[in-house]
């Protein structure tokens, strides 16, 4: 398949799963019940994980969002549709058995290597934006690095929740991050107007976060269901507009 063919759909699963909700799926994955392409379970499923004490605060897990990561992994891509550069462009390229830092590039052009760190923390320190649909999408692993001859450095991510079929070279410098916040009911008050924020962008057939910059922002009374304000978007990749509640956002880390 070439690139782009059918890369949005292979990306639409965009939920940030934990690392235990992960596991639990993977493990039902295994048992294989004849259950795991309907749609009740999947419902019942998203509300089991939405239940959890650590999805407070996060986005919502949609039904669609765990039907499509079974469906993937029961119907999984025999060909890697990502795309590599010429041999003449690459200039470096090494396995990261050795620390991503090791490259030669300053430490603030390259994410720390996690090794040392809980896995749990480590899978979610950053995000990396896919070329395939200018989403943004939380990095699982490191895999390797290489510096191209125009002297731009690449990092080829795992992105947390899909296989080694959706890896894939991003520029370090521009698509590579750390990863951004989800914000709490009670910290509206840190977005504002022209803050840049990572939003959810629910779809029919897509649930996907985007980079997007604030326009307006209109407080409201909170009450028992929590911040009630309303923020109208523009998602940067396609200009278009929207207006989203808190729930949607990420906030960027402050320095």
């Amino acid at each position: 398949m070439a690139k782009g063919d059918g890369s949005a759909a292979k990306r639409e699963t965009s939920g940030r799963f934990s690392k235990s909700e992960i596991k639990q799926m993977e493990k039902l994955l295994e048992e294989g019940k004849d259950d795991l392409l309907d749609e009740k379970f999947h419902q019942k499923l998203a509300e089991e994980f939405n239940r959890l004490p650590n999805r407070a605060g996060n986005k919502a897990i949609q039904m669609k969002q765990v039907q499509r990561w079974f469906t993937k992994r029961k119907n999984p891509s025999s060909e890697n549709t990502d795309s590599y550069h010429s041999s003449e462009d690459l200039v470096t390229a090494v396995d990261t058995s050795q620390s991503v830092s090791a490259a030669p590039e300053s430490s603030s052009d390259m994410p720390g290597d996690a090794g040392e760190k809980d896995p749990e923390q480590a899978e979610l320190e950053f995000e990396a934006r896919s070329s395939r649909d200018n989403a943004w999408y939380d990095v699982s692993t490191f895999l390797a690095h290489r510096i191209l001859s125009s002297g731009e450095p690449e990092v080829r991510v795992r992105f947390h929740g899909f296989g080694a079929e959706d890896d894939e070279w991003v520029n370090i410098k521009k698509d590579v991050r750390e990863r951004s916040i989800p914000l709490e009911s009670s910290e509206c008050q840190k977005v504002d107007v022209g803050d840049l924020v990572l939003c959810f962008r629910e779809r029919s057939e897509q649930a996907m976060y985007f980079d997007a910059h604030v326009l307006e922002v209109q407080r409201k009374l909170h009450d028992i269901r929590g911040c009630r304000c309303l923020f109208l978007v523009r998602y940067d990749h396609d200009d278009s507009e929207e207006r989203v509640g808190l729930k949607r956002l990420c906030r960027r880390p402050k320095y």
